[in-house]
C-alpha cells in the first residue's frame, strides 16, 4: 500500500523531530527560519502526529532500521581492518588444527545454554575435519560468574589445561558458581590454589577488556557468535550448516 504524500511529509517531519534539537527542528541554524516559522512547523508536526498516533511507530521502526544498517557497516569494516586479531590473536585459545587452512572464531559465554549446546558440535567439526582450527573468544556478558569461569579458563593455561578445563565447563550440568568453577578445575587435573593466583594476572584483565571491545565494533550483541571468512553468524547452526559454512569457505579461500 503507498503512502499519500501527506503521510509521507507527516513522517518526515515526525522523523526530524525525533533527530534533531527542539530548538531547530528542520533548520541547520537559527536563522534559516524565523521563530514564527519554526513555531508554525512544530505546531504542523504536533497536529499530524495527533491526527495520525501510527506515525510514531513508523519513524522509530524508520530510525531503528538505519541504526541497523549503520551498525552493520560499522562491523564489515571492523572485520575487513582487523581480520588478524579477529583470527590469529595469539593471546586467544585454539582448538583443532594450530595451522589448519579455516578458522572459526568463536565468542562464547560459559554460562550460555546455547553455546553448551553447541559445544560437542563444534568438538565433533574440529575431530572429523582434521583441518579446521577454532579460536576460542571468552566473552563473558551474563554476569560475575561468567567472567569468574572466563578468568580461570585463560588462567588454566599457564597450566597447560585450557582445553581440558574448557570443556569441563561446557559440560557442567550445574549452575556456574565459584564452587563449581573449581571443582571443574580440580577434575581437569589442575592446582587450583595456583590456577587461583593466576588468575589475578592483569593480562587476562586486558584479553576480556579487548575481547568485549571487539564484540562490540563487530555489533555482537548475544552468544553464541562465530566470525568465518568474511561472515559473522549469530546464534546456534545445525552440524549441517556448520559444515556448509566450512566447505564454502575453504573453497573460497583455495579459489
Amino acid at each position: 500500500m503507498k503512502s499519500s504524500p501527506k503521510r509521507v511529509f507527516g513522517l518526515l517531519l515526525l522523523t526530524l523531530l525525533l533527530v534533531t534539537r527542539p530548538a531547530k527542528v528542520v533548520a541547520q541554524d537559527d536563522q534559516t527560519f524565523t521563530p514564527k516559522q519554526q513555531d508554525a512547523i512544530k505546531k504542523m508536526v504536533h497536529d499530524y502526529v495527533i491526527e495520525n498516533p501510527g506515525i510514531i511507530a513508523e519513524a522509530i521502526e524508520a530510525l531503528r532500521q538505519k541504526e541497523d544498517l549503520a551498525a552493520e557497516v560499522a562491523a564489515k569494516k571492523t572485520l575487513a581492518e582487523r581480520r588478524d586479531e579477529i583470527f590469529n590473536d595469539p593471546d586467544t585459545p585454539v582448538l583443532g588444527n594450530p595451522k589448519g587452512d579455516v578458522t572459526l572464531v568463536e565468542f562464547f559465554d560459559y554460562r550460555c545454554p546455547y553455546c553448551k549446546a553447541m559445544a560437542e558440535q563444534l568438538y565433533d567439526a574440529v575431530k572429523s575435519d582434521g583441518k579446521l582450527r577454532l579460536a576460542l573468544k571468552e566473552f563473558p556478558v551474563l554476569g560475575p560468574e561468567s567472567v569468574t569461569a572466563a578468568r580461570a579458563a585463560l588462567a588454566a593455561r599457564d597450566q597447560k589445561k585450557y582445553e581440558e578445563f574448557h570443556k569441563g565447563m561446557m559440560r557442567l550440568k550445574e549452575p556456574v558458581t565459584d564452587k563449581t568453577i573449581f571443582k571443574v578445575a580440580a577434575e581437569a587435573g589442575l592446582n587450583v590454589d595456583k590456577l587461583k593466583k593466576d588468575m589475578d594476572d592483569p593480562k587476562i584483565d586486558a584479553i576480556l577488556k579487548n575481547n568485549l571491545k571487539l564484540a562490540h565494533d563487530l555489533d555482537i550483541t548475544g552468544t553464541p557468535a562465530f566470525v568465518i571468512g568474511d561472515q559473522l553468524v549469530p546464534g546456534s547452526m545445525s552440524p549441517q550448516s556448520l559444515k556448509q559454512l566450512i566447505d564454502q569457505t575453504r573453497k573460497a579461500k583455495n579459489s
